[in-house]
């Protein structure tokens, strides 16, 4: 059986061409994964540990234990006479502090760089960094800059550069050199600039070392040096061998390797599960149409058992040879992949592609095992077949054809009735993270109701698109009557492109309306044209300008929101800090709580004197801004308040009100966010804990949704002013062009009035816009293509069943040919088949993409407004036709080619 075996793969071997691409093309997404993410994670580890690894040591201060109850603290610094204990251990040959702070550098335009300070260091002796390019600062006009911050700002060695000193007074600085830090979190992220050692005191007012790297005596191990710092420095000091530092790092950075390798391996699985289903119908075909040589195997003696092994024995061979196409495929993507692709992830210098056996037994297993799987059904089939049955037909699959029985009918309504369920529990419950994963399931149930009715609904979907396809002339009729000869085949081809198609046109749906609900947001809710926020620090006092304007910290018990600032954006982001509906104030529904407020570490805010610029730019109509503060109230956790100076709320500031009027906010009233304070209703009383003792006890005059423009608690400015003093500057300010000002103009008025605050961020809403309007087109994309391969392979399937379907339809092709039937004719008739195959599987698909799309956004958004990408949707369907097309080339060459009295004399 074995030879038998082999004998008839050699022979059929043209049959199986596009069975072995589906099986290749889902391969070599699996082993191009995984070779790619094992050689970006060695890149990553390789660039940590080249630097880690310099020095045989590293110490960094530890975090203190915080106490019950109490904030945690920042780790201590270390000292100059704790550097020089360390350089006097016997066990030491030499050591070097780093002096870590931050410092404002401002691009060519004299604005501050990013929306967060780069880091300012200093390498004071011996350091586990040096300069890829140049030198180091040898004086104090000279710095280094990291790579990443020369590629965000364009500066090269011998340019100028400015950077503002703690007083906010400009400083020039010639850049000597270029350092790369690698994946090192505390300088990835935000860049870095490297002084000399006395400048970065200077610069950043930092004394202590944040890091303190030991190179061992001669004849002193790691371990020796690294345990004998330890001990000196004790409880304050984490200390570990260069080696061990570095593979810290290495993993935290490769934590995000292993996301990006599961996300892949999740669109590879979708590959693969389309591959699937071509295999199996492939191989369903090729056992009806090889009826007669089973039976015959089976006269001769064959048990069934071997005719079984036989077929498997096929899709073994099949699956082997694919899969090593495959994994070399894979290999090669990888490689281009870590070329192309990891420099935009931060990589450095490429290293050599990794290639582990993993990669290589998990790419062969994927496909082999796949193929195998699914011929099983159809190996079952072929043991089925009455021998003296099947040599009674021709080699055809139209005998094994059956019509839709009663049960298929009642199993697959029955799977549309309970996603149905599904999605209607989901909808009417409270929104919730497990929403969308239901909405999942119940699309996975309805794809199994459209796997089961199938050839149902192959039948009646060709009988409406066919009617007026049967008046456009001969070869449209007979390719409509054609796709109703075997309904079960057309349907097991169509599901695989519906697989596709539904993912895909649900993801435009769930990103098109995501985005229309955030644009209606905005432009209903916020409807502002400029917003300025503070440059960030992470030292957590105001930097630049706001030190220069002699900016205060918050008195003792009052801080800006932090969940406001740290992010800078819309007013409606920052209660999520503040987990609504977790119990914030809980006491206020009766009275409120006497504790004192919190003392929180206070964030850069905007100076007064950027409002007084703004206002008086005539091309500007309205400028306002935002306070906010947190207030301990007894419950687990924080009250936050906000208030708005300058703005109408209600006109300037917006949301979907649940009860009351908004416009009737005024002193001694509030706003509160639905479900932030327990049991809080419009006409209830509020009591909010005040600096000085004195309670403010606020009529609520309106519940908001959460989540949008107001949240939390909004009160009057006067009563925020009364009750907090000490914050009295703004987190973010927002502006608004007046009525019929060009845009330029206002534009240039919002720079000129901030001109003399370089660390203020000026966004323009309509950029924020477009900027989020870009990276929802850039997902969709990405995204798009990710599933493109199952396309792809759905498209091979589909052209091998034409294919499969040509050859055991010759003679019948030749007697259309001999009855006048022209080569084009022909050629015709398969192409609309094919396109007609093609466009009920996207059609499927596109109908539950638009479903379970705007499911799965409801679960999670119950407001969010219904987009349909019209486009979008009208591209699906234009490459489904242009699919149809592909797919019916070659088979239609193969039938039109065939000799017309060949055909015919052949049995």
């Amino acid at each position: 059986m074995l030879r038998t075996t082999l004998a008839g793969l050699r022979l059929h071997k043209s049959r199986y061409v596009t069975t072995v691409l589906a099986i290749l093309l889902g391969v070599m997404f699996v082993s191009g994964t995984m070779v790619f993410a094992d050689t970006l994670k060695a890149n990553y580890e390789e660039s940590v540990m080249g630097s880690a690894t310099s020095v045989d040591a590293i110490a960094v201060p530890a975090q203190p234990e915080p106490g019950d109850g109490e904030e945690p603290e920042a780790p201590a610094a270390f000292t100059e006479e704790q550097l020089d204990d360390v350089r006097a251990l016997p066990e030491v040959a030499d050591a070097g502090g780093l002096l870590s702070g931050e410092a404002v550098l401002l691009d060519d335009e004299g604005r501050a760089v990013g929306f967060m300070p780069p880091a300012a260091i200093a390498l004071d002796g011996t350091s586990r960094f040096s300069p890829d390019e140049g030198t180091l600062p040898s004086d104090g006009d000279e710095v280094v800059l990291a790579t990443s911050t020369a590629d965000q700002t364009g500066f090269a060695v011998g340019d100028t550069v400015t950077v503002l000193d703690p007083e906010g007074d400009k400083r020039d600085f010639t850049v000597t050199g270029l350092l790369n830090f690698g994946v090192d979190p505390s300088y990835s992220m935000s860049g870095a600039l490297v002084f000399d050692p006395d400048t970065a005191r200077e610069m950043t007012g930092v004394s202590g070392y944040s890091e303190i790297d030991v190179l061992a005596a001669e004849g002193r191990t790691d371990e020796q040096a690294s345990e004998a710092v330890a001990a000196l420095l004790g409880s304050g000091a984490e200390v570990q061998t260069g080696e061990e530092f570095g593979l810290t790092i290495a993993e935290n950075a490769g934590g995000d390797t292993e996301m990006l390798r599961v996300a892949l391996l999740l669109f590879a699985f979708i590959a693969m599960f389309v591959a699937g289903i071509v295999i199996y119908n492939t191989f369903a075909i090729l056992i009806a149409q090889r009826q007669r040589e089973m039976a015959l195997l089976r006269c001769v003696g064959a048990k069934r058992s071997q005719v079984f092994r036989s077929v498997l024995a096929e899709s073994v061979a099949v699956g082997l040879v694919a899969s090593a196409l495959g994994v070399l495929a894979g290999v090669g993507i990888g490689m281009a992949g870590a070329a192309f692709g990891g420099p935009l992830l931060g990589t450095g210098s490429a290293v050599p592609v990794v290639i582990t056996p993993l990669a290589v037994g998990v790419g062969m297993a994927v496909g082999t095992v796949v193929t195998v799987f699914s011929a099983l059904v159809p190996a079952m089939r072929a043991t089925r077949v009455s021998p003296l049955a099947a040599l009674r037909t021709s080699a055809t699959a139209g005998g094994l054809e059956k019509g839709t029985g009663w049960v298929r009918v009642v199993f697959g309504l029955l799977a549309f009735l309970v996603s149905a369920a599904m999605v209607a529990v989901v909808l009417s419950s409270e929104p919730n993270q497990m929403g969308p994963i239901i909405v999942t399931a119940a699309a996975l149930v309805a794809f199994v109701g459209v796997v089961v009715l199938g050839p149902l609904l192959v039948r009646g979907i060709v009988r409406v698109v066919g009617a007026p396809l049967r008046r456009l002339g001969v070869p449209s009729m007979l390719a409509v009557d054609n796709s109703t000869r075997s309904p079960r085949r057309a349907a097991t081809a169509m599901i695989a492109l519906t697989v596709g198609a539904t993912l895909i046109t649900g993801y435009s749906v769930l990103s098109a309306s995501v985005e229309s609900t955030m644009t209606t947001m905005l432009e209903e809710q916020f409807p502002v044209d400029y917003q300025i926020t503070p440059q960030f620090s992470l030292e957590g006092t105001g930097t630049g300008d706001a030190a220069a304007e002699g900016a205060e910290e918050a008195p003792e018990g009052e801080a800006p929101a932090d969940g406001q600032s740290a992010e800078g954006g819309p007013a409606g982001d920052g209660a999520a800090a503040a987990e609504p509906g977790e119990g914030a104030g809980d006491g206020a529904e009766d009275g409120g709580p006497t504790a004192a407020n919190a003392t929180v570490p206070a964030f850069p805010t905007v100076p007064n004197g950027v409002i007084e610029a703004l206002e008086a730019q005539p091309e500007l109509g309205k400028v306002f801004g935002q306070r906010s503060t947190s207030v301990e109230t007894g419950g687990d956790l924080p009250l936050f308040v906000y208030t708005y100076p300058g703005a109408e709320i209600g006109v300037d500031l917006t949301s979907e009100v649940v009860e009351g009027d908004l416009t009737d906010l005024g002193p001694g009233r509030a706003v509160v966010a639905e479900g932030y304070v327990d049991g809080v209703g419009v006409g209830d009383t509020l009591t909010v804990p005040a600096r000085d003792g004195q309670d403010l006890s606020l009529e609520v005059v309106a519940v908001v949704e959460e989540m949008q423009s107001l949240s939390a608690v909004t009160i009057d400015t006067e009563d925020f002013a009364t009750a907090f003093p000490g914050v009295d500057e703004n987190e973010l300010v927002l502006v608004r062009a007046a009525e019929g000002a060009d845009a330029a103009e206002v534009r240039d008025a919002v720079y000129s009035a901030v001109e003399e605050y370089p660390t203020m961020q000026v966004a323009s809403v309509a950029e924020m816009k477009n900027q989020f309007s870009e990276m929802m087109d850039i997902a969709f994309y990405t995204i798009a293509a990710m599933l493109g391969l199952a396309i792809i392979i759905a498209v091979f399937g589909i052209s091998n069943t034409m294919a499969l379907s040509v050859l055991e339809r010759t003679r019948e092709s030749a007697l259309l040919r001999a009855m006048g039937l022209s080569r084009g004719q022909l050629r015709r008739m398969l192409s609309v088949e094919a396109v007609l195959l093609c466009l009920i599987g996207a059609g499927i698909g596109i109908v539950l993409g638009l479903v379970f799309g705007w499911a799965a956004g409801m679960s999670a958004l119950p407001d969010m407004i219904f987009s349909v990408p019209a486009e979008q949707i009208a591209v699906f369907i234009a490459v489904a036709v242009l699919a149809g097309l592909l797919a019916s080339v070659l088979p239609g060459r193969r039938a039109a080619g065939t000799s017309i009295t060949g055909a015919l004399a052949s049995e």
